[in-house]
């Protein structure tokens, strides 16, 4: 459904990322995993079109993503960014069904879904009716998730979706989601620096350092067969504390 096919995107002179092919399982979570400024963030933005690659084909459907079908593609992409990315002067519910609105669909198809949605994500009616800053971290990620799967997309990018939350939020969200993505069989791409959140999530972990892939595969492929230095260094790091290993 979404594929990068030897990608690169420079700012300036500064490498974002160098020249990948990556192409995510149809109805798995793939994790983009990595330390600050590895280029986990751009590949997402690749993705979803945010971003124009400077070489390399991004393709969603076997169609390369142009700037004459880009918002068609993203119709059929739900994307989350950290912290939801809320308007403030919209209730939750007017978050929710912006898109929908803008592009026609029918009052009782947009109640429904809401409603359907609403049930997925444990949102009560009533918190629809509120405005951002009269939400929890908690509540706001919940709009934000519902907002992004409105249109039913085929496929959903998540942007360290979590990260801004408490712990305890935090875990309840990631076992929540976790059961969303299996029921609903989407494509799903998520962004983290978090080693247990990708150990939690991901079908396929894909560890960048420096804007180039440093290795992928299972959490048991990077602990048992780390394919340099760095991919030791970094799954140890997270994993100091045996009170917090993830296996």
């Amino acid at each position: 459904m979404l594929a990068l096919d030897n990608v690169s995107k420079s700012f300036g002179a500064k490498l974002a990322l160098a020249p990948t092919t990556l192409a995510p399982a149809a109805g798995r979570t793939t994790v983009l995993l990595g330390p600050s400024g590895c280029g986990k963030s751009t590949l997402l933005r690749l993705m979803v079109g945010l971003v124009t690659p400077d070489a390399g084909r991004v393709t969603f459907d076997s169609a390369e993503l142009t700037a004459a079908n880009v918002d068609a593609v993203r119709h059929r992409i739900g994307y989350v960014i950290q912290e939801g990315g809320l308007f403030p002067h919209l209730d939750a519910r007017a978050n929710v069904t912006l898109l929908a609105r803008y592009l026609g669909r029918a009052a009782d198809w947009i109640d429904a879904r809401v409603r359907e949605l609403g049930q997925l994500m444990h949102m009560p009616e009533d918190a629809l009716a509120r405005y951002p800053r009269q939400l929890s971290g908690g509540e706001r990620q919940r709009v934000a998730l519902m907002r992004a799967l409105m249109l039913d997309p085929a496929v959903l990018l998540l942007d360290e979706p979590l990260a801004a939350l408490d712990a305890m939020t935090r875990r309840e969200l990631q076992a929540e989601l976790k059961g969303i993505f299996a029921r609903l069989a989407k494509t799903v791409v998520l962004v983290t620096h978090d080693l247990q959140e990708a150990a939690w999530f991901g079908d396929e972990i894909v560890l960048l350092r420096g804007g180039r892939i440093a290795q992928r595969g299972s959490l048991d492929d990077l602990l048992a067969h780390p394919a340099d230095p760095f991919v030791s260094e970094f799954v140890h790091a997270q994993r100091a504390d045996p009170r917090l290993a993830v296996a």
